[in-house]
């Protein structure tokens, strides 16, 4: 059916589809969050021998990774990438191991995340990943979508407990970063990979890392969709729906897997099973604030801004502590002539952010809508 392939959606963590450089062997786990000799040695010469606590160890590493600018060790999340330390570049295509992070000097969220929890692990502090299930990042290639989740570091450093996050722009949804296995993680690592071989035209090598996802997480959902996903495209419907049931029974209103599915009973001409499924996408989506802050974006971009006033109060009524939220809807007020709605709303964004920065910038912008206010109201 003509389209079908573009209501395929791929769940991924990080991830921006490209063609993949991974090797044609599934690596084992094992080697996923190994540490290179050449990292190792550097670890113990600039970390380990010459500090004995684990605070000052995690203040060596941060300054090996990060430039930590003076800030407070609970201000982690703030920091920076550091030219004379790793000299890591952000790639959200570079689903990596820690090995190859090293190699290559680059990662996405999930493997900066595996790099971090291994080397903080090693100097002795308590560290473990954290997975946000949804965040607002959207992706489109060679007709797929690939809405991408996102991984933190989660730490605890002298009695307190602190995140760090590779992207400080990252909307989490209402629950935040949750703790999670190093298989769950793993489980991460080998579906992000899966799916790159699958945009890729790979789909031999995509059902065997979707395959070792599942050996990781056997209740692991994005990679049932994505199965479902590959199944799809292969032209197995069977598989497809036995894979779709499979993640709805572990997580009836997973998006993803009620979108893909909804659309597979649709093109079988099965309406009766797909009306159901779509009727509780619909209600998934209008109780889901970064569905709604997506669908305002939207608006925005197509000029319509009266429908994002619209959206953006939706996902505002939903999840009001969001400052991302308030902010867009302060710009859909003023593209839509309510220059006092949005004062209001640009100082509720910049009471709620969460960074010296960004209060920064929503209080110069703030500035801006009052002395034009003021011009306007001597005029």
């Amino acid at each position: 059916m003509t389209g079908w392939n573009a209501l395929l959606l791929l769940t991924t963590t990080g991830l921006a589809p490209v063609p993949p450089t991974a090797p044609l062997e599934v690596p084992p786990a094992a080697e996923v969050m190994r540490i290179p000799p050449e990292l190792q040695a550097q670890l113990q010469a600039r970390v380990i021998r010459p500090a004995n606590s684990p605070e000052q160890r995690l203040q060596r590493l941060v300054e090996l990774v990060f430039q930590p600018d003076g800030l407070a060790l609970q201000r982690l999340v703030e920091l920076v990438f550091q030219p004379d330390g790793l000299a890591l570049q952000y790639d959200p295509e570079a689903t990596l191991s820690v090995g190859e992070v090293w190699r290559q000097r680059r990662a996405n969220c999930l493997s900066f995340s595996l790099l971090f929890v291994a080397l903080a692990r090693e100097i002795g502090v308590e560290a473990r990943l954290q997975e946000v299930g949804q965040v607002v990042t959207w992706y489109q290639d060679r007709g797929l979508l690939f809405n991408a989740g996102h991984v933190n570091v989660g730490m605890r450093v002298q009695g307190r407990h602190a995140t760090l996050d590779l992207d400080r722009n990252v909307l989490y949804d209402r629950r935040g970063p949750r703790a999670i296995s190093d298989q769950r993680a793993l489980a991460h690592f080998y579906n992000n990979l899966g799916a790159d071989h699958l945009a890729a035209h790979d789909p031999a090598l995509a059902r065997r890392y979707f395959e070792a996802s599942l050996r990781m997480e056997p209740r692991f959902v994005p990679a049932w969709n994505n199965l479902g996903v590959l199944d799809s495209r292969s032209g197995d419907n069977v598989a497809a729906t036995r894979d779709f049931d499979r993640a709805l029974a572990i997580d009836r209103n997973h998006p993803s897997a009620l979108s893909n599915a909804s659309a597979l009973f649709i093109r079988l001409g099965d309406t009766a099973r797909a009306a159901p499924l779509q009727k509780r996408l619909a209600q998934v989506r209008k109780r889901d604030p970064l569905y709604q802050f997506m669908l305002g974006t939207e608006a925005e971009h197509a000029g319509d801004y009266a429908q994002a006033v619209r959206y953006y109060r939706a996902a505002v009524g939903l999840h009001g502590n969001a400052h991302q939220f308030h902010f867009g809807l302060a710009r859909a007020y003023f593209l839509n002539g309510n220059n006092r709605a949005a004062g209001r709303e640009m100082e509720r964004a910049r009471r709620l952010a969460d960074t010296t920065g960004q209060r920064a910038r929503y209080q110069a912008k703030l500035d801006s809508l009052r002395r034009l206010q003021a011009r306007r109201s001597v005029h």
